[in-house]
């Protein structure tokens, strides 16, 4: 097997240039640099990766912790992270503590012995704050508030909530159902007090509920009737299709225009909103004349609902940009990826609203 002492030989220079050539570390001058180059090509002589990891203490994998792959939002968006991890370098180690047996304490036990450079965590989890913290080595929150310090990088979901708001108040909405996750996870972080919490900055580890929060808050100055029906957690897609079906046995006025029960608009993620086309259809309901039908997330399961839905779209491709460059700043050391005790240190991704033919 050729060897490092077999390209040095080769290219006529010592060892120690061949290992400042293949590791990238140190100065080499140009003609130095060629005759090596020259001379493992001569040779066929291929690095040891992990040998060179090994020296640079780097490993070039990226622990990416989400909930379950079955869901299309985090089927979508670990596509668009190994694309971008990818494109640096950098390879991708999927854990769906759904969907194994594998959670993230043994992510972050490999992070801990250098067995990774970093994890994206998308996960809830149930660990105390200062677990995250203590780790001292790159990690960042997905959607998530891990705690002080820790980078969160994630839509803006209060714009999103803005937009809902608006398209339904101008389109002369009067009673909207929005379905969701348990609504134990708006204020998850309330009963630890303002130390736990952040100083009142946070009071939930999903920033995603400040949609429909803010959605609400619009909607109750507008004056229009609102309810929230929860689904379940988010790999339940069962709960989802149950959760709509009594949408529509609970509220029997669903797109009729008789009494205050009339429903005449659903907002649910991709998956809710999907289910709700195929209840509005199978009720013999018009979308979008009798019952408007908004979805969160634009992943390809909006596209396949049956109808052309109005879509709230998160950036999948800008949001996995935002956490490969931030992790690649904490790697390296670089200022850009630190945040400072106390921070938040959130990066927000704008949405857009694509129109589709559920709405007026």
């Amino acid at each position: 097997m050729v060897g490092m002492r077999d390209v040095a030989k080769k290219a006529g220079v010592s060892l120690s240039t061949v290992s400042l050539v293949v590791n990238g570390t140190g100065y080499v001058s140009d003609d130095m640099r060629s005759r090596v180059t020259e001379a493992m090509r001569e040779l066929n002589y291929i690095p040891n990766e992990l040998a060179r990891n090994l020296y640079r203490d780097r490993t070039n994998m990226i622990g990416v912790i989400v909930p379950t792959i079955r869901h299309p939002f985090f089927a979508t968006l670990t596509a668009a992270l190994q694309r971008e991890f990818s494109a640096r370098g950098l390879h991708t180690m999927l854990c769906s503590t759904a969907d194994t047996d594998a959670g993230e304490a043994e992510y972050v036990d490999m992070l801990r012995r250098h067995m990774m450079d970093g994890i994206v965590m998308a996960a809830h989890t149930a660990h105390p704050v200062d677990y995250w913290t203590s780790i001292g080595r790159p990690v960042i929150a997905f959607d998530r508030y891990l705690g002080p310090g820790i980078p969160s990088i994630g839509s803006d979901h209060e714009q999103g909530g803005h937009m809902l708001a608006d398209l339904l108040i101008r389109s002369g909405a009067r009673h909207v159902v929005m379905v969701g996750g348990p609504r134990s996870q708006f204020h998850d972080l309330a009963a630890g007090g303002a130390d736990t919490v952040g100083a009142g900055v946070h009071d939930t580890t999903f920033p995603t509920v400040r949609y429909y929060l803010t959605l609400e808050r619009e909607l109750t100055a507008a004056g229009v009737r609102y309810d929230y029906i929860e689904a379940g957690e988010v790999g339940d897609f069962e709960g989802y299709a149950i959760a709509v079906h009594r949408l529509f046995e609970w509220f029997g006025g669903v797109g009729d225009g008789r009494g205050e029960d009339t429903v005449d608009a659903i907002v649910s993620s991709d998956i809710g909103a999907s289910y709700a086309v195929q209840e509005a259809l199978r009720c013999g309901l018009r979308i979008p004349k009798d019952v408007q039908i908004v979805a969160y997330d634009g992943t390809y399961m909006a596209d396949t609902a049956g109808v052309h839905l109005t879509v709230i779209r998160q950036d999948f491709e800008a949001l996995a940009a935002a956490i490969a460059v931030r992790m690649t700043g904490l790697i390296e050391g670089e200022s850009n990826g630190v945040c400072a005790d106390g921070d938040s240190c959130v990066d927000l991704v704008p949405v857009s609203l694509l129109p589709g033919d559920s709405t007026k």
